[in-house]
């Protein structure tokens, strides 16, 4: 009988389903929308029951699309997910959740931020590589949970990612069973030992975190349990599948693009865009206090990486189709936009975008999102254009960072969902001055996620091997000199714009709130 495998990704804006054979063809696929709130400015709330149910349901089409087909989904051998590395929810001893689920897109924990980089202390950045608490981070969510959620307050028993809790529900598992990766476990930000992939006891204690509250590390392809019959009966598959430990989503991105070494780069164009580059282990230049960058361990033993980011990145693009363009319901209206801006000038006639939609970040914590320099020409495509712009120049401050640490630029990787946009690939390859190519395979974490769960099972015995057979260059796309030469000017220009000139104005603007 032919054998099968599933993967599913769950992501900020949406959960991905799909089958893969073992030529790893994809054979079964779905994908449906999740639903962020917004309660109080800076906040983003999730639900991770909704994660699970959206999983579930995702499990049963793609058995139906597989019986549709002749296929047998009782043959599929293992279920392996990724999910968000920014982001947890807490749990009573039931392991159900007791508490909204809040990740890198909320800004709650700004003023812990502030009061735990006053103690300007060196473990950070010794154990984590991160020498800098970040707002973003899991550790201080929890402790934000820990001193804010009355229900985690008395009935909480750990803390938990979005993904390891669908794989633990489909396999029945309680609080004290659950478990995180040793990638997802780097999302944290700190908390625990990079290189040793523990979590670290001195840290936690400084936190205040109970480490009784932290999951049990377990590598991406260990059995962490088995599919009940409720869940199989639930999604069509058969009673007792293998479940694999999971991994983060940054990470299965980066090895479904190849990118299973040191020096390379990554372009993660998802909702919050991560400009990456795998390094050997940390780089004290770019670990340093200020440098805004974060430290990660990868999916396979001893690979590490650095990322830079814009939180609203990905999330910016839709909220303009969604919100200002009005088409919430069709997917396909991103290719109307890009179709049209295709005729505006680099530079967008001078219209400037700032992509902070959810806060600032860095050393531009006030800032917020807004259009400037807009005249009566000022149409939606342009105004498209200066979106797709302005995440390229936060990406250009992060290329300074990696090149100035001597880290080679020359050709970028882009995947996800922005890969497709051929406008957006061309623009960052003249911003950023180093060739771009985009993959066949272009959301590259779920195939992977399927290749790792068949290595769980020994069926694939070299996984680097299955990963480099699953990659086929798409497109290449050249630096347009004329147009880097055009952006180095302009970037420089919107630095001093953003991090001078609107200074105050962020300020004021704030206070509208």
């Amino acid at each position: 009988m032919e054998k099968f495998y599933l993967g599913f990704d769950a992501g900020t804006q949406s959960v991905k389903v799909t089958v893969y054979n073992e030529k790893m063809e994809c054979v079964a696929s779905t994908s449906a929308p999740t639903t962020l709130t917004y309660p109080h400015p800076g906040w983003v709330d999730m639900d991770v029951d909704e994660y699970l149910a959206l999983t579930i349901n995702g499990i049963a089409e793609c058995s139906r699309q597989m019986r549709e087909k002749g296929l047998d989904p009782k043959q599929i051998q293992s279920i392996m997910g990724d999910g968000i590395i920014c982001g947890i929810a807490g749990v009573d001893e039931e392991g159900n959740a007791i508490t909204p689920y809040i990740n890198y897109l909320d800004s709650r924990t700004q003023e812990d931020e502030v009061l735990i980089n006053s103690w300007d202390l060196d473990i950070w950045g010794r154990e984590t590589g991160n020498p800098e608490a970040k707002c973003m981070f899991p550790a201080l969510f929890a402790r934000w949970l820990l001193k804010n959620n009355e229900a985690f307050k008395a009935r909480g028993a750990k803390f938990i990612h979005n993904a390891p809790y669908v794989l633990a529900h489909l396999a029945g598992l309680k609080a004290k069973d659950m478990f995180i990766d040793w990638g997802a476990m780097s999302g944290w930000g700190m908390g625990y030992k990079v290189e040793e992939k523990c979590w670290s006891p001195e840290q936690l204690k400084i936190l205040g975190i109970e480490a009784s509250m932290m999951p049990k590390i377990v590598k991406p392809w260990d059995i962490v349990g088995h599919l009940t019959e409720e869940m199989a009966e639930k999604t069509g598959l058969a009673a007792g599948t293998p479940i694999c430990g999971g991994a983060g989503d940054t990470m299965q991105s980066m090895l479904g693009s190849g990118n299973m070494g040191a020096g390379q780069a990554v372009d993660v164009a998802g909702t919050c865009s991560m400009f990456c580059v795998s390094t050997k282990g940390i780089i004290p230049e770019l670990s340093k206090k200020g440098a805004g960058l974060i430290f990660n361990s990868g999916t396979l033993p001893d690979t590490y990486f650095y990322w830079g980011y814009i939180r609203t990145g990905g999330l910016a693009l839709r909220w303009f189709k969604d919100s200002v363009c009005g088409q919430e319901k069709d997917g396909d209206y991103f290719d109307v936009l890009n179709n049209a801006a295709k005729d505006v000038p680099a530079g967008s006639d001078g219209v400037l975008f700032l992509p902070y939609l959810t806060g600032g970040t860095n050393d531009v914590k006030e800032a917020t999102g807004c259009f400037l320099n807009m005249t009566l020409d000022t149409d939606q495509a342009t105004l498209w254009h200066a979106v797709l712009e302005a995440i390229g120049y936060d990406y250009m401050e992060i290329t300074d960072l990696y090149r100035g640490a001597g880290v080679d630029m020359s050709r970028i990787t882009i995947t996800e969902g922005g890969s497709r946009s051929e406008i957006w690939n061309q623009m960052k390859s003249d911003m950023l001055g180093s060739e771009v190519i985009t993959l066949k395979n272009a959301g590259g974490a779920v195939v992977t996620d399927c290749i790792v769960g068949a290595y769980a099972l020994g069926h694939i015995t070299d996984m680097k091997a299955a990963l480099t057979e699953s990659l086929e260059i798409k497109k290449l796309y050249y630096t347009n000199a004329e147009n880097h030469d055009f952006y180095a000017k302009q970037y420089a220009l919107q630095k001093k714009l953003v991090k001078q000139d609107m200074k105050e104005a962020f300020h004021t603007l704030k206070a509208l709130h």
